[in-house]
């Protein structure tokens, strides 16, 4: 049975009745993801919650205006008014409730990283095929205009042969009881921020990396806290990643682009609604660009929609996902550590 919380009903979207979310879980990330952007998108309607702790649910709807509470994530993926599903939950869980979602009928927005590993991504990716259903990937960033703009300038042509692309994503996170330490929960810098910079490297590539080599910095044997790897790529380029969750300095959000003919600098591509700026210079050139828009998080929802009821592309797919997690799996590998394992925590049925 589940609990009501009052709120004013959303009227009619764009294109009929919003999209129904439920969101599993009562994580941090939820409000920014999910629930803000919702309250400017008239074809969204966050409608439920599901905790593992009914007491925290009922603060999370309440606070939030969510009408549902259900004791269980199952008993929300029973809901038969629900269209879509969100999925914040810990690494280790993604596969196990994003394939119970889709089975119910529910589109999935997955955060990132997709899985614990490539193994799992791929059967998630082969559950959204059978089902017909959206599974998206939560790579925000990939969204926003600025993303657009970054791959029209590697391929204009304007830095001349790319030779070299390299992203970082380092943050001081110094609460060292955090899930993302947690490596029965598929924890680790790699994981957390790692996949960011792992993912731009690929989309601005437009190839798939091998890794040629690792090395981390370990908050225990199990758990990178720094890590960095060089990449190269079958037409020639090469690459290289560095994350960290307990950064030297405050804050690197970047990347760099390096042809022939110039170089390409960014500064915090991941959230550019925040900041940002694009630093290009060549032989003919040395200009400054901003690229508007909205949330990074407002543009990822629209997309959603817009794949669930138009069927239109988009480019943070599952099989996208997966390739990603087997570059993640081959970083550890070549670091000397194990790739992270699955589901060890149990979500309340």
């Amino acid at each position: 049975m589940s609990s009501e919380v009052s709120s004013a009903e959303k009227g009619q979207g764009a294109s009929g009745p919003p999209l129904r979310f439920g969101t599993l879980g009562a994580a941090r990330i939820t409000p920014v993801a999910l629930l803000r952007p919702a309250r400017s998108n008239p074809d969204v309607d966050v409608v439920a919650v599901a905790a593992r702790d009914p007491t925290r649910a009922r603060a999370f709807a309440f606070r939030h205006g969510i009408r549902r509470v259900h004791p269980s994530y199952a008993d929300l993926l029973r809901d038969p008014e629900l269209d879509a599903v969100y999925n914040p939950l810990p690494n280790s869980l993604h596969c196990e409730w994003t394939i119970r979602a889709l089975e119910a009928g529910k589109h999935v927005l997955c955060e990132k990283p997709l899985a614990s590993n490539a193994e799992e991504a791929e059967r998630m990716a082969g559950v959204a095929e059978k089902t017909g259903l959206v599974l998206m990937e939560a790579f925000h960033y990939r969204y926003h205009p600025l993303a657009r703009r970054l791959r029209e300038l590697v391929d204009s042509g304007e830095l001349g042969r790319v030779r070299h692309i390299e992203a970082h994503l380092c943050i001081p996170l110094l609460r060292p009881g955090d899930i993302r330490y947690d490596f029965a929960l598929a924890g680790g810098a790699l994981m957390d921020v790692g996949c960011y910079a792992v993912n731009l490297v690929r989309y601005l590539a437009g190839e798939e990396p091998a890794v040629e080599e690792a090395r981390a910095l370990r908050l225990s044997p199990e758990i990178d806290r720094f890590l960095e790897a060089r990449l190269s790529f079958p037409g020639g380029l090469t690459g290289r990643i560095t994350c960290s969750l307990l950064s030297a300095r405050a804050i690197r959000a970047s990347a760099r682009v390096e042809g022939t003919e110039g170089e390409l600098r960014v500064l915090n591509p991941y959230a550019p609604h925040l900041f940002h700026w694009v630093r290009i210079r060549t032989r003919r050139r040395s200009a400054i660009e901003r690229v508007h828009g909205s949330s990074t998080y407002a543009h990822q929802l629209r997309a959603f929609v817009s794949a669930v009821r138009d069927g239109t592309p988009f480019p943070t797919t599952a099989r996208d996902g997966v390739a990603n997690m087997r570059v993640l799996d081959a970083i550890y590998e070549k670091a000397g550590m194990a790739r992270r394992g699955g589901a060890v925590l149990a979500g309340k049925e």
